[in-house]
């Protein structure tokens, strides 16, 4: 689930393959801001399909010439970016 605050979309629950097709869709719907911080802080679960919608919204922001942000990463997130050899692709914090 995503909600809005402003300028920020917190993104809330697990994002693992059984759901992040759902949850890449309804934030491209959320994709109207020159500027959007994404907030991670409430993810509960990831799984290797979770650094792919990063790099996918990283892709659709670049695209319409927005600036992406990702702020609270989980750990684990960080770590599969990491592993993976794309965390210099995505703007973590």
């Amino acid at each position: 689930m995503i909600l809005r605050d402003g300028d920020k979309l917190c993104v809330q629950g697990p994002i693992t393959i059984g759901n992040v097709a759902a949850v890449i869709k309804q934030g491209d719907a959320l994709f109207d801001h020159p500027d959007l911080v994404i907030d991670l802080a409430q993810v509960t679960e990831v799984d290797s399909s979770a650094v792919s919608m990063l790099l996918e919204w990283q892709r659709k922001a670049q695209r319409h010439n927005q600036q992406l942000y990702f702020s609270n990463t989980p750990k684990n997130l960080k770590n599969l970016a990491r592993l993976y050899g794309v965390s210099e692709l995505i703007s973590l914090a």
